[in-house]
């Protein structure tokens, strides 16, 4: 649904929502039943989250202040697996 804005000669500008494509250029008034009039209006827009913002920044940035990598990643140490606690109970030398 998109919300058109129509002013009546009488009652002033009231909002309409209704499907997109459906406006047309005159509609009877919601309080007098006059024509009124469509209004254009610039499109609400509304803002992109945090995140997708961010992501938005980091890969403008990276297109002109990409990230220089100074020295190699540190090693990466494995995991030791757990103890097997039934390794407790065999004979040691």
């Amino acid at each position: 649904m998109v919300t058109y804005l129509y002013r009546c000669a009488r009652c002033g500008p009231f909002d309409l929502a209704l499907p997109m494509g459906e406006a047309r250029p005159e509609r009877p008034c919601a309080r007098c039943d006059g024509a009124a009039r469509r209004v254009f209006t610039a499109p609400s827009l509304s803002r992109s989250g945090d995140p997708l913002t961010r992501a938005m920044d980091a890969q403008e940035a990276s297109a002109h202040e990409p990230r220089l990598v100074t020295a190699p990643p540190p090693a990466r140490r494995r995991p030791t697996p757990p103890a097997d606690p039934r390794h407790a109970l065999l004979p040691r030398p």
